[in-house]
């Protein structure tokens, strides 16, 4: 098959057509040279490629700018309810593509950088990947934002500036090495930073208790310094904000130390406060109850909401309008969706103290609200989505950490606990049981403060990301509580941005789409349904699979570029990319690798060329992740140097994955792996991203991969192994991994070549503890599901082998895609849950006037 073109010619094809307007043109390049002059400084007459990146991204910024502050000025006059989305987590990637595709200006400033004799992609590539999360869920946040100004809504994201985002992870000797990922080393051309904004955020201290009331005193103060990066709609003007909070010590922080002379120390001190916002978390589905977190939480929810009360209150009619007058308005105004179990619950002590404290000293003109007002206007206010049903993953805060960081919050919580037993008494009198499992507060050695409890009890909506997900919340993790508010419990399947995830990282599959049902699919993904149609067209089926093919093309290169590594680009391209997790199963592949390199001899056994591809980063401290990490490097480097396999079978681990190269590899796989064990993966957005970009999926009946199998039909994807009841059943009598280990020939000798060192020949024993766990203690039952593996992959190697049913498979999955666009998952919360309708009204352009 001839080489895909190079992206110069591409350019030149966009010269020819005459795409981009030439006004178009003509200004970016006027408006980059402008910026070049300006960022090279006055000594330095050679532009280096970061130079060329940051005149670029301020050209694209101009052009953002202007439609951000109409869209504020917007808000301000019309005052819609805000959606406010906390999240400690947005995995935004890149931003410079992503804007130039919202706002149309890609192939304008394509044609303009090819006249100035520069490369668009090579000045993509130099931007730092704004790493502020771990995988889904930070991700999710930033395709929900996307949505959100695509959908116009007054939406706002909330989080933390963290100075180091996800680390970047390196390979060594086949082990996982961290390092610090120091993306704002060279700045951030896409962020404003607003002092005039900053906020206080009190800690520690103790409560006095008085005939006047109770005051929280002797607090240590620090300021939440907000950073606002726009958010832009695909081609509708409007600009939404997500601003990121940086914490900074006050001037006064520890200046008793240099009234005693030590003012060194005293300035040293400053990182204690400041160290809030140093670092991500970098643990994924796992709760570390450590106090820096626990700050870090508090810290962004105590500043979020002073702000949105500050945003309430100076509405475009400030005080003079009467509706402004009252707190009791709160809910008709403000909407807070809050992710996951981490931080969320916080808001809602700190809701209900603030509002306690705004109305009797802000100088609104509403008495004093009891603690229950607050509370019931807390619950209309908040919102809850649980993504995760592990429960190591759910948080439990000891209550005397939570004593010592926030004393009086800890009042406020036990009141609120009070308020909820008795309710629960009285509709359950005697049942001590359901008292103690329901309660915020759980006794014990330890006692601690149940998270999630206070998030569902402080909530008007509580809802999980996937149905099969939200029907386990509702029957086990919060089964009493639904039993109580039937009403509360909803389900929002996850969806992905169309923008990023097809039009961005796959715009030949767009194209030959948009040939075929023009282009109006890109902010109503139900269009694809129109390509059922074509399903048999055998020039659209060519054209699928020529995309498909020169994606792979240029992963291949990309591959052998930055890894080293020559593959066979007609091999299947078989994926799993995530975090590594036991949960997820990248065992269960390894296990699959293995028996196939050992069936290379076998001529029985049909042996189809694969490359397959593990990419994920493993939590610093969890020790069976970064095994497997190990495991898969291992196996690589056996496979890949057998010269009787060749180019057969290869074993890559995708290093230090992240938004900027999923852009490449999603587009370039064939074979989609999503096989956690059922009834474990809350949804899953990867599943979506493939499914959309033309991969095949294999995996169990977990997640969104029901919802994916429904929408397709199951015969369209590799479904595979136990179901939610079997794995329920197993557990009931006793998973003993021996038994499979004994009777499947296949399985015994690859747990007993990783066991002997066949894979480890330098350390015979280095998968010790890989193979005890699998055969003692694996909580998600590898063996079980082994043997329907194999055989699921061997109905994968009898379809590949014939490309013409396998396109027509992929055709049918991009077509039945549509149901998993954020955009439907949006406003499906803005009506169900946050009561607001999505606009299609476009706010004029700067450049026209305002209406």
């Amino acid at each position: 098959m001839a080489a895909p073109l190079s992206d110069g010619e591409r350019r030149k094809q966009i010269s020819v057509r005459g795409i981009a307007g030439l006004g178009d043109v003509a200004e970016v390049r006027k408006s980059f040279n402008r910026h070049l002059h300006f960022t090279l400084v006055k000594d330095r007459n050679v532009a280096t490629p970061r130079d060329y990146f940051f005149a670029l991204a301020h050209t694209v910024r101009d052009h953002l700018v202007g439609r951000w502050i109409r869209t504020q000025q917007h808000y301000y006059e019309r005052d819609p309810k805000r959606i406010y989305y906390l999240s400690l987590e947005f995995y935004m990637g890149r931003t410079l593509q992503n804007t130039m595709v919202n706002l149309g200006l890609q192939n304008a400033c394509d044609e303009a950088i090819y006249q100035l004799g520069l490369d668009l992609e090579e000045l993509e590539e130099i931007e730092e990947d704004a790493g502020l999360g771990n995988g889904g869920l930070g991700r999710l946040a930033a395709c929900f934002l996307d949505s959100m100004a695509t959908l116009g809504l007054a939406a706002y994201g909330y989080g933390i500036r963290y100075e180091f985002g996800i680390f970047n992870q390196k390979i060594v000797d086949g082990w996982q090495v961290e390092e610090a990922d120091d993306w704002l080393r060279y700045g951030n051309p896409w962020e404003k930073a607003r002092p005039e904004y900053m906020l206080p955020v009190h800690f520690y201290g103790r409560v006095e208790h008085s005939p006047e009331g109770v005051k929280w005193v002797d607090t240590q103060v620090v300021l939440a310094m907000p950073y606002d990066t726009p958010v832009p709609g695909y081609k509708n003007n409007t600009v939404n904000t997500m601003r990121l909070w940086s914490a900074k010590a006050p001037n006064d922080f520890n200046l008793q130390e240099f009234n005693v002379g030590d003012y060194i120390e005293a300035v040293l001190d400053r990182n204690l406060a400041e160290n809030i916002s140093r670092v991500l978390y970098p643990n994924d589905n796992f709760f570390e109850g450590k106090e820096l977190r626990l700050k870090q939480e508090y810290f962004v929810v105590a500043a979020t909401l002073q702000d949105i009360i500050r945003r309430f209150k100076s509405s475009k009619f400030g005080c003079q309008d009467p509706v402004r007058t009252s707190f009791e308005t709160f809910p008709d105004k403000v909407s807070l969706g809050q992710r996951g179990a981490p931080g969320p619950g916080g808001s809602r002590y700190i809701v209900s103290r603030a509002a306690r404290h705004i109305t009797s000293s802000s100088g609104l003109r509403a008495a004093v609200l009891s603690l229950h007002g607050a509370w019931e206007i807390t619950k209309q206010t908040c919102a809850y989505t649980n993504h995760t049903v592990l429960p190591e993953a759910l948080e439990r805060w000891p209550v005397s950490m939570f004593e010592k960081l926030l004393p009086r919050h800890l009042e406020i919580i036990y009141a609120l606990n009070q308020m909820h037993l008795d309710r629960v008494a009285a509709l359950y009198p005697g049942d001590i049981d359901r008292l103690r499992r329901m309660s915020v507060i759980e006794e014990g050695d330890c006692k601690r403060i149940n998270m999630a409890h206070l998030c569902v009890i402080g909530s008007h909506a509580v809802n999980g990301v996937a149905r099969i997900h939200s029907d386990i919340v509702k029957n086990t993790v919060f089964k009493d509580f639904y039993e109580l508010d039937p009403e509360k419990f909803q389900n929002k399947t996850n969806g992905i941005t169309p923008r990023r995830w097809l039009l961005l990282c796959n715009p030949g599959l767009a194209d030959v789409i948009a040939e075929k049902i023009g282009e109006d699919f890109v902010t109503d993904l139900s269009q694809l349904k129109k390509l059922l149609d074509f399903i048999d067209d055998e020039t659209f089926i060519r054209d699928v699979a020529k995309v498909k093919q020169e994606n792979k093309l240029k992963f291949s290169a990309y591959l052998e570029e930055h890894y080293k590594v020559k593959i066979n680009p007609s091999s299947m391209f078989d994926i799993q990319v995530k975090r590594i997790h036991e949960y997820k199963r990248q065992l269960l592949n390894c296990l699959h690798a293995i028996t196939l390199y050992n069936r290379k001899s076998d001529p029985s056994k049909s042996f189809v060329p694969r490359t397959i591809m593990i990419g994920g980063k493993a939590a610093p401290g969890y020790h069976m992740a970064k095994m497997i990490i190990k495991l898969i490097t291992s196996i690589g480097e056996v496979v890949n140097n057998d010269p009787y396999v060749g180019d057969k079978l290869k074993v890559i681990f995708l290093e230090n994955y992240r938004v900027s190269l999923a852009e490449k590899v999603i587009p370039a796989a064939d074979l989609s792996q999503q096989i956690s064990t059922a009834g474990t993966e809350a949804s899953g957005t990867g599943n979506m991203k493939f499914m959309l970009n033309g991969a095949l999926t294999i995996g169990t009946m977990d997640g969104a991969n029901v919802e994916m199998a429904e929408e397709a039909g199951e015969e369209n994807l590799f479904i595979f192994g136990m179901r939610v009841e079997e794995v329920e059943a197993l557990d009931r009598q006793g998973y003993n991994a021996r038994e499979y280990y004994d009777r499947i020939p296949e399985l015994r000798q690859a747990i007993d070549q990783i066991s002997s060192g066949f894979f480890s020949p330098r350390d015979p024993g280095c998968f010790r503890d890989v193979v005890n766990m699998l055969m003692h203690h694996d909580r998600f039952k590898v063996f079980a599901d082994y043997e329907a593996y194999i055989k699921c992959q061997g109905q994968v190697d009898q379809l590949f082998m014939d490309p013409r049913e396998w396109t027509k498979k992929v055709i049918r999955n991009i077509a039945c895609s549509g149901k998993f666009s954020s955009d439907r998952t949006i406003t499906e919360y803005a009506r169900e849950i946050w009561g607001v309708e999505p606009s299609a009204t476009k706010i004029p352009p700067p450049n026209l006037p305002r209406d």
